[in-house]
């Protein structure tokens, strides 16, 4: 693994928030003076992401892109960015604004020091700011939060956050199956099963409405219901995933643009 953070970031429809904030990834500084590549799956996008994708590679050598043949959800984008990763480390970020990059620090802090091996950014521990969103919606996340921790013996506040960190060879061992956001339960029962060593820190938030774009809806509520009840029992952290050959990748000055055959994976939406 090079000296090296791969920043994941699954996009579909986001062209009125993608250029803002990939540059803001692109400019934050990180600790211990990795370089960063930035990852980004297209998900299918409805709407002109992928135009806007092409513009950024042209414009920032640290990107590479990919596109997903047809939408299949955030669990298989994710998917797809692990199996391309190089780092030492890996980060997920959204292609929305919600989540800020200058969280990165204090997210990466205790991998590069070597005290975690995965660190989640909590949006309800103790924090600077956060925007105040739908309460409903605050429930649910610490509704399912609550039954991960039952089911894992993990004592997180927020299991379903977006800011996930890991050391990037760990990450690659694990088995990913979910396609939609069941990857976020499953993640955290797979580093529970591998009794990976966990840390949480307070990130900020700005959460986005429904009006703004926002994705998730109650039926990824039950599907991250089944997910946690299904990998409190099931253990498949040793069965390999079959990568398929992928298609010839051609590049724009500057970043590269791959195109994705399909990949296996379980939908759990």
């Amino acid at each position: 693994m090079t000296n090296t953070l791969s920043i994941l970031m699954p996009v579909y429809n986001e062209q009125c928030y993608l250029t803002r904030i990939v540059e803001r990834v692109l400019a934050v500084p990180v600790p211990g003076d990795l370089r960063k590549e930035l990852i980004i799956v297209n998900d299918a996008s409805k709407d002109r992401t992928a135009e806007v994708i092409r513009d950024l590679c042209a414009s920032y050598p640290e990107i590479r892109a990919f596109n997903q043949p047809v939408n299949k959800g955030k669990g298989a984008a994710i998917r797809r960015a692990v199996q391309e990763m190089t780092g030492q480390y890996a980060i997920i970020q959204d292609a929305d604004l919600e989540y800020d990059p200058n969280d990165y620090a204090v997210v990466l802090k205790p991998l590069v020091e070597g005290l975690a091996d995965a660190v989640y950014g909590s949006r309800f521990a103790t924090r600077e700011m956060r925007r105040i969103v739908h309460y409903h919606h605050k429930l649910g996340n610490l509704f399912l939060t609550h039954l991960s921790n039952f089911m894992t013996g993990l004592d997180l506040t927020d299991m379903e956050t977006c800011y996930k960190a890991f050391r990037a060879d760990l990450l690659k061992t694990i088995p990913l199956r979910s396609n939609r956001f069941g990857i976020e339960p499953e993640i955290t029962a797979k580093l529970a099963r591998r009794r990976a060593v966990v840390y949480e820190v307070p990130i900020s938030y700005h959460g986005r409405d429904y009006a703004e774009g926002k994705k998730i809806g109650w039926r990824d509520g039950v599907s991250a219901i089944w997910t946690i009840l299904k990998y409190a029992f099931v253990d498949d952290c040793d069965t390999r995933i079959v990568e398929l050959p992928e298609n010839d990748a051609f590049r724009v000055s500057g970043g590269t643009l791959h195109s994705e055959t399909a990949l296996a994976g379980e939908d759990n939406a």
